[in-house]
């Protein structure tokens, strides 16, 4: 059987007419160029294995920044929450092995835990502290265990909400607190199920702390697993936390990820990961602003009304409501994290822009995204060239020492990113000043 599976793998690995444009920044932009889908062959398989980091080794920022680790060894590690007294909250979690269906199932979860992806999930929070403001966390506890495949967190006055794999859940936080006591209270479920595809969940308040809204993704790639399997999927749903209810907020996002409010206009932004399987140059993943009761096209168009013929029964109707989304951020660069600059400690061409964290193709040909990236904005809007702000994921063989997965700015305005492979919290700082020469008396 094992002979078998490798032949498979090799036969999809080897899958795909022609490799994808060598431009580090194809498909970006608000007018992406979308070239003719490839469909009716094996999907293209090409994930780079994950290796970690030798002992020496950290990823590459600009001339003028330096980069540490804040924190290592950790187990698988997701999204970040930077609490009102500077310590830093991180979830764990991660796929997990489950019995496959049929042999491409087989075959994903092989490509999963080659890319590491794949392993016993954590499915609890850490507390890091870096009490001495030295850029190191010295200080770190299990803030939370027991939890089911936690992503998102949010802290709205002395409650802090936990989006698990299935439901919303809250707990009461104090300032300085290094362990969660008693047993979270649950909110609201949220679509999970024995068929659970885009299992993580994100959650994000409202300015006003009287709405969350939590990213929910699709339970397919372009619902070929029924649509009655979608209810809530590919979707933004808003929570009334203390009426404990849910509703469809926008939908149409195959896998919205990061969410964050836009600085100038209040406007809340998504990340979202695009279908697969129409070559190495579709579909652009993006960004984009949520409207309320929007529509952005899954699965029966893509970037506004560009039809998937792939899709039965179409939906003309739909396809006419399609929102284009705001800007491209590349094919299938796993766009996760996504966080606005509003500090201070960066140099002023940062300041109201987004950093966007870039998890890594695992079907593409050349490899894209395992870098962070950076957009400028002015008045509310993207404006000016994409720069790789922290890059060096890939080594020379093309395999990943680490992918980056969500983005927090901290209470000093360092850049914080985690990395799961890495099992690693990267800090990007200003580089220390050298002390101004001293007047000499004459």
């Amino acid at each position: 059987m094992r002979n078998l599976m490798g032949t498979a793998l090799a036969c999809v690995l080897l899958a795909g007419c022609s490799s994808g444009s060598e431009d580090p920044f194809v498909g970006f932009g608000a007018n992406p160029n979308l070239p003719a889908p490839e469909t009716g062959g094996l999907p293209r398989v090409s994930p780079a294995k994950a290796v970690g980091w030798p002992a020496d080794a950290a990823p590459v920022a600009p001339e003028g920044f330096v980069v540490t680790r804040f924190a290592g060894d950790l187990i698988h590690p997701r999204w970040l929450l930077v609490l009102p007294n500077g310590d830093v909250l991180v979830s764990e979690a991660s796929s997990e092995p489950s019995p496959p269906k049929g042999l491409m199932d087989r075959i994903a979860q092989r490509v999963q835990a080659y890319a590491g992806a794949l392993k016993p999930s954590p499915n609890r929070i850490m507390l890091l502290r870096d009490a001495d403001g030295d850029g190191l966390a010295e200080v770190r506890e299990v803030f939370a265990s027991g939890l089911n495949r936690p992503q998102g967190m949010t802290l709205v006055g002395g409650t802090l909400y936990i989006a698990n794999t299935d439901a919303l859940v809250a707990t009461p936080y104090r300032d300085g607190q290094l362990r969660m006591e008693g047993i979270p209270t649950k909110i609201v479920d949220l679509p999970a199920g024995p068929l659970n595809h885009h299992w993580v969940k994100n959650v994000i308040a409202a300015p006003d702390g009287q709405r969350l809204f939590v990213t929910s993704g699709s339970n397919s790639n372009i619902g070929e697993n029924g649509m009655e399997a979608e209810e809530n999927r590919a979707a933004i749903l808003e929570v009334d936390p203390a009426a404990k209810t849910l509703r469809l907020y926008a939908s149409g996002l195959r896998n919205p990820n990061g969410m964050a409010f836009e600085p100038v206009t209040g406007a809340l932004w998504t990340a979202v990961n695009e279908r697969d399987m129409l070559g190495d140059d579709l579909v652009p993943d993006y960004m984009t602003r949520v409207q309320e009761g929007g529509f952005y096209g899954w699965p029966y168009a893509y970037f506004g009304d560009t039809v998937d013929t792939r899709v039965e029964p179409p939906r003309p109707d739909l396809v006419a409501k399609s929102i284009r989304p705001d800007y491209a951020l590349g094919p299938h660069t796993a766009s996760l994290g996504l966080s606005f600059y509003t500090a201070d400690a960066f140099p002023a061409r940062y300041q109201g822009g987004v950093f966007v964290g870039q998890h890594g193709s695992w079907n593409r040909k050349p490899l894209s995204g395992y870098r962070v990236v950076f957009v400028p904005f002015t008045g509310g809007m993207p404006q000016g060239d994409p720069e790789a702000f922290l890059t060096g994921f890939l080594n020379t063989q093309g395999q990943a020492m680490g992918r980056p997965v969500d983005v927090a700015v901290d209470k000093r305005g360092a850049l914080l990113v985690t990395d799961d492979a890495g099992g690693a919290v990267w800090r990007v700082a200003p580089a220390p000043q050298p002390p101004a020469p001293q007047a000499t008396t004459p």
